[in-house]
């Protein structure tokens, strides 16, 4: 399995002084971040897009070029674009360009998106939120496979066979779809033989069926299911014990459910906090021990080939982030594959 890590670069407040890093802090860091998680031998890197003034990353393309220039080995995507709200053609070329800046390491994650400002901020609305998403999608496809694009759009602009430049350095960008927990969404990324990005924020028991719907989907399409990568992500600490890493994060997890949610929370309890790091729930918190297994769990259910952890939420201390990705490569990655193999 692949392993790797991802953000959204929220700004929490810190719940007992009322403190957050700027923007600059942040994204200073998650480029920090990024250099520990390419040099202890992750594959992945993601960054999460959104335009509000508790998130640092509006605009994750341009913090993956430097981050290209930082690493060597880590694949760079967002985590997700919003592709509903881009222009197709735009987000290819920049990421044909972060491609040839990072010698073919490139990658899109394209979603729907649970926050909806950018919907008025671009001037679209919600009312076309999954006709603006199919047809982009389909348009970004065309995309990568055409040097010259001949386009009608509905929702989107048509244009008369002209060139896209500049080509990415791989043949195919990859282009993922990353999925929340709606059947449909599921059924299109099987239907066009596109990889499948979960996003876990329960059990996986409840992605199982959503998981086989994916691979029917791709199957009935002409596609090779078993050859279509599925990647998990979620939220993710690990400490040396279960009890330190319970006690560490749960006052970050809680700043992040009350400020950083699409939705208000008023308060997240910690006895809340602890049914979901039990085995079977969806928060991956706990001893190296206790994540793998919950990995392994995932992976037997889902039949995963990467796993992609949320890391730094809340607020969360750069060196705890740090200790815990360091725990995730040295002690969970290499467990979890002894157990399935390495992603081949």
């Amino acid at each position: 399995m692949d392993f790797g890590i991802f953000t959204f670069g929220e700004l929490s407040r810190n719940i007992d002084t009322g403190s957050a890093l700027s923007p600059r802090q942040r994204v200073h860091e998650i480029i920090e971040l990024a250099k520990l998680a390419d040099q202890a031998g992750l594959s992945f890197l993601g960054l999460g897009e959104h335009h509000r003034r508790d998130f640092a990353l509006s605009a994750p393309e341009i913090v993956l070029a430097a981050i290209a220039r930082e690493t060597t080995n880590l694949r760079l995507s967002t985590a997700v674009t919003v592709l509903s709200t881009q222009d197709p053609v735009r987000l290819f070329e920049q990421f044909a360009t972060l491609d040839l800046i990072s010698d073919g390491r490139a990658e899109i994650i394209a979603g729907r998106g649970a926050f909806i400002e950018s919907y008025p901020l671009f001037g679209h609305s919600t009312e076309d939120y999954d006709g603006l998403f199919d047809e982009k999608l389909r348009m970004l496809l065309e995309l990568r496979d055409n040097a010259v694009l001949d386009w009608r759009g509905t929702l989107t602009q048509s244009v008369p066979g002209m060139d896209i430049a500049p080509r990415p350095i791989q043949d195919k960008l990859p282009v993922w779809v990353g999925v929340g927990g709606t059947p449909a969404s599921f059924v299109r990324a099987g239907r066009l033989g596109l990889p499948l990005f979960i996003a876990l924020l329960s059990g996986p028991q409840r992605f199982r069926r959503l998981a086989e719907l994916y691979r029917q989907s791709a199957t009935d399409a002409g596609h090779d299911a078993g050859a279509l990568p599925v990647g998990v992500g979620g939220h993710f600490y690990a400490a040396p014990t279960s009890q330190q890493a319970r006690d560490t994060f749960y006052p970050h997890y809680r700043a992040y459910f009350e400020q950083n949610m699409p939705r208000a929370v008023d308060h997240y309890p910690r006895a809340t906090f602890d049914d979901w790091s039990e085995p079977g729930g969806g928060l991956l918190v706990g001893s190296p021990q206790q994540v793998t297994e919950k990995l392994l769990e995932i992976h037997e259910t889902l039949g995963n080939s990467r796993y992609m952890a949320q890391i730094g939420l809340g607020g969360l201390p750069f060196a705890e982030t740090a200790r815990s990705i360091e725990l995730l490569a040295t002690e969970i990655m290499p467990a979890v594959n002894r157990e399935i193999g390495p992603a081949g």
